[in-house]
């Protein structure tokens, strides 16, 4: 995990500035004139029916002229989903999340993340939260959607949007390996680099991990990176379980309204709060602004650590 790893490992993390790594991102925002912007939907019931030269930034949901539903997968100035498949894709329209429900659509989850890998899918997602279902899920819907925007910013700092599947930073692939551990590192010395939307890492953690989702992790840690659902698992599994650093998991921070800052300083407040990178820190709370706007809640206060 984050929070165990020496400093010169946020090479591999987004910067304020950006990451050189990220590959190709979506530019036509700045480049694009002004335009109506449609309404972005998590249902098809108040989906606005497509209309060119319309700018549709990605996750806006449409009814398109043959009654049939797509989303956005890329900002686009109205191009036409049956012919520019890029920038759309085919919608399958959902009701409104029920009780028990993750509170972030599909359309939303794809708005926060437009340059995803495609190995980070919602419905890989979705289908973790089985293991934690008290994640995004306690107290009000402000809580409940607070709590989400706060996971997925953290995970949208951690691996460059969505982009990273395993760490960047090959050079401390060895380092992770605590020898000092009475199972030692099954799976090899340079085996327990940073994977998942929190990019878990050490041999410790592995185990760990794998110990409560019933998964021997610590001899094959690859299925972080090879199965999306035990990716998220292992990202859920951290933020409701472990406390890192801090002084509380980033779930009961969120649920018990100690601010987003606390979820910093649990994941790697060791190298980034108190003052130590307040650039990583301004990225986690944009983003988590950010998706809270897109989710309709206020943020609450004390944001940073």
């Amino acid at each position: 995990m984050r929070h165990q790893r020496l400093a010169s490992l946020l090479t591999a993390v987004v910067a304020v500035t950006g990451l050189a790594a990220l590959g190709p991102t979506a530019s036509a925002a700045s480049a694009t004139p002004a335009a109506p912007t449609a309404r972005t939907v998590g249902t098809c019931d108040n989906a606005p029916a497509w209309k060119a030269g319309t700018w549709y930034p990605a996750g806006t949901v449409v009814r398109y002229t043959d009654g049939k539903y797509y989303v956005a997968e890329h900002d686009n100035p109205g191009y036409d989903p049956l012919i520019s498949t890029w920038y759309w894709d085919p919608y399958t329209c959902s009701g409104n999340p029920q009780p028990g429900g993750f509170v972030v659509s599909e359309a939303q989850f794809r708005q926060m993340f437009p340059n995803r890998n495609g190995f980070y899918t919602y419905s890989g997602l979705v289908a973790a939260l089985k293991a934690y279902p008290g994640f995004a899920n306690t107290g009000s819907d402000t809580v409940r959607r607070q709590e989400a925007a706060a996971f997925l910013a953290n995970v949208d700092h951690e691996t460059g949007g969505l982009v990273h599947i395993v760490e960047q930073n090959t050079a401390n692939y060895p380092t992770y390996c605590d020898r000092n551990q009475p199972y030692g590192c099954p799976a090899g010395q340079a085996a327990y680099y940073g994977r998942g939307p929190l990019q878990i890492s050490w041999n410790f953690n592995y185990k760990a991990a794998g110990d409560a989702l019933g998964l021997d992790l610590l001899k094959n840690p690859w299925l972080v990176q090879n199965d999306a659902s035990v990716a998220w698992k292992t990202a859920l599994w951290y933020w409701n379980t472990q406390r890192g650093p801090g002084s509380m998991t980033p779930h009961d921070a969120m649920v018990n309204g100690r601010g987003f800052g606390q979820t910093i300083r649990s994941i790697n407040g060791a190298v980034e709060c108190d003052g130590r990178n307040p650039a990583q820190v301004q990225h986690r709370v944009d983003s988590y602004r950010k998706f809270a706007q897109i989710l309709g809640v206020a943020p609450g206060g004390d944001l940073y650590c």
